[in-house]
């Protein structure tokens, strides 16, 4: 995983935050955050859903591509409460809010709408975890 990582960070880094193969054209970005534990600074590649009405917010999902259990970004960032995220040409620093219930299930939907892949994860997470979903704001 790691190997198909570092590979996806540098198609990022080497095209103004675009990659190709199964993410071709989907809105993708760097996540920096540092382990809770090791203190450790880690970078992972995922997709992101632009907030609508505000320009400098975007949902990410825990997804794990429909594993049992919850990826240590995720936690990391939950713990820390801000990280830096490079989105296309810029990185900066964000806010991290974990987002539940109600505006967590419609801002997921809307992922699944858009990406079918996600709607897979959740039917292989059911009865096991509800896959998190985190607001990147910018601080």
């Amino acid at each position: 995983m790691a190997d198909w990582n570092a590979s996806i960070i540098e198609e990022f880094r080497a095209n103004d935050g675009k990659v190709g193969g199964n993410f071709e054209g989907a809105p993708m970005t760097l996540l920096h955050h540092r382990g809770r534990k090791s203190g450790q600074e880690y970078v992972a590649p995922t997709m992101y859903l632009a907030d609508e009405n505000d320009p400098d917010t975007v949902y990410v999902f825990a997804s794990k591509a429909g594993a049992p259990t919850d990826p240590e970004w995720y936690k990391n960032l939950v713990a820390a409460g801000e990280g830096t995220i490079e989105r296309g040409t810029e990185t900066y620093k964000v806010t991290v809010r974990d987002v539940t219930g109600d505006e967590r299930d419609r801002i997921y939907a809307e992922q699944a709408r858009r990406y079918p892949g996600f709607a897979e994860y959740e039917v292989k997470t059911a009865g096991i975890r509800t896959i998190p979903v985190l607001e990147l704001r910018r601080a």
